[in-house]
């Protein structure tokens, strides 16, 4: 079966081929794609911050951001369980956390996010590597008594339409969160929720992406400081 691993820029300089050769054919090409978000040391030359913008706007793909390297492995197990359409699993260059691995056999529903921490008034969502900050931020919330929920939404493309208005209709603030440029995961969310109406219902949302500029080489951690 055909996997493509290759630096998020550097699938920057095939995009034409992406779409002709394999998004137009709709074959089941899996693209691995490393240094997703911010890379430190490497700069902006290497900071994966427009593929998920870039391939989730092409009809039949499936977009996957992973949160830990179990949800990694269990992203390549569902790649290479998807043989009509075109697929891509993004992560970042580093370490794991440390997190026991979850069986090789393991699969994920296609378009299916999951809830890891319940909560009322304040919900976070999501996308790729994040999901830690989106914790830690959710503690924080919660110590001020703002009872926040956190969802890993796993999919850019198909979006968890079902997991995402449940998170709208029993909260009152919705927060995407992934590393990447606008046009990306938080704008499909946007997208789709005005095609629904929930912005009549008066919902509070918000996203948080990589800003508008090209963030200069530090550790990580500093440039997610300056990215806010």
């Amino acid at each position: 079966k055909p996997f493509a691993a290759i630096y998020s820029t550097f699938l920057q300089r095939a995009y034409d081929q992406v779409v002709h050769d394999v998004a137009i054919q709709n074959l089941p090409v899996r693209f691995a794609i490393d240094r997703a978000g911010l890379v430190g040391a490497d700069g902006p030359t290497h900071a994966g911050a427009f593929d998920i913008t870039y391939l989730s706007t092409l009809p039949n793909f499936v977009v996957m951001g992973a949160s830990d390297e179990a949800e990694l492995v269990r992203m390549i197990n569902t790649a290479v369980s998807i043989n009509d359409r075109p697929s891509a699993f993004r992560y970042p260059r580093g370490n794991g956390l440390g997190v026991k691995l979850p069986d090789i056999n393991e699969i994920l529903e296609i378009g299916k996010g999951k809830i890891v921490k319940e909560g009322k008034k304040v919900a976070i969502l999501s996308f790729g590597g994040r999901l830690q900050e989106s914790l830690k931020a959710a503690d924080k919330l919660d110590a001020k008594g703002i009872f926040t929920t956190v969802a890993d939404a796993r999919f850019a493309k198909p979006l968890d339409q079902k997991l995402i208005m449940n998170l709208c209709l029993n909260h009152e603030v919705l927060i995407t969160i992934e590393e990447g440029s606008i046009g990306g995961f938080g704008s499909h969310v946007f997208q789709m929720l005005s095609e629904g109406g929930i912005f009549d219902k008066g919902l509070k949302i918000r996203s948080m992406i990589l800003p508008d500029q090209f963030i200069d080489q530090d550790t990580p951690e500093n440039m997610y400081k300056t990215a806010g």
